[in-house]
């Protein structure tokens, strides 16, 4: 797979799908490629604009998300979806895992919260992608299978590494988790000799992939720390 995955964005409320997609072209690796408000507009533009991703409200005014989801699996889309919605039903969380939805998101959420479950499908499909060039039938192996369901060993570097991150750097910010026992973004940064950015961006990948955790960490004032522990 090649280039930033295209993400189609369904939310029948305008300034809603305006943040969504502000949060989604804030993330390396993806691009919005259009919004829709109902669920027959959904169904019309997976058709017209082929996005590799849905994020997908399940209450719009016409069909249900679900609706969108069962009717898009029934006519053999393999879009990626990720349901975002404020909906918080068992039944609902059940049919869209049951209708093959790749994450489930509540609403209202961070820009981090959306981030992650994005970099998670972009690995599961990364996975998955082998050489464009074989055909569909291409064998995987059964460390590419847990990788994809999120069953991999935890304290590997996963082989898939999103665009601009390195195994070598990788090697070394997942060593200065593990040897610290639990570390900020910060802290990683100064271990390895990176930016803070870069350096939670590596953490980031490792929650995403399952080899490492996250816990908010809250102080006095401001935002909570983002602390990392890789799993043992």
């Amino acid at each position: 797979m090649s280039g930033d995955l295209r993400v189609l964005v369904v939310d029948d409320d305008f300034m809603v799908a305006r943040i969504h997609g502000r949060f989604v072209e804030q993330t390396d690796g993806f691009e919005v490629v259009g919004t829709a408000r109902t669920g027959a507009e959904a169904l019309e533009l997976v058709t017209s604009l082929r996005p590799d991703l849905l994020l997908l409200d399940v209450h719009l005014p016409d069909l249900s998300g679900l609706d969108v989801l069962e009717q898009l699996r029934g006519r053999g889309e393999d879009v990626a979806v990720v349901m975002v919605t404020a909906e918080r039903g068992a039944a609902a969380v059940r049919a869209a895992l049951h209708g093959g939805a790749l994450q489930y998101l509540v609403k209202p959420f961070e820009y981090d919260d959306l981030a992650d479950r994005l970099r998670r499908v972009a690995a599961t499909l990364a996975s998955l992608s082998g050489d464009p060039a074989l055909p569909h039938a291409t064998e995987v192996d059964q460390a590419t299978i847990d990788q994809a369901f999120g069953t991999g060993r935890a304290a590997d570097v996963p082989v898939v590494l999103p665009k601009g991150l390195s195994p070598e750097t990788a090697d070394l910010v997942l060593e200065a988790a593990r040897t610290a026992g639990e570390i900020s973004a910060s802290e990683a940064a100064d271990v390895v000799g990176l930016s803070r950015v870069t350096a939670r961006r590596y953490l980031e990948h490792f929650v995403d992939s399952g080899a490492a955790e996250v816990r908010l960490q809250y102080g006095g004032t401001g935002r909570p720390e983002r602390r990392y522990r890789v799993v043992r």
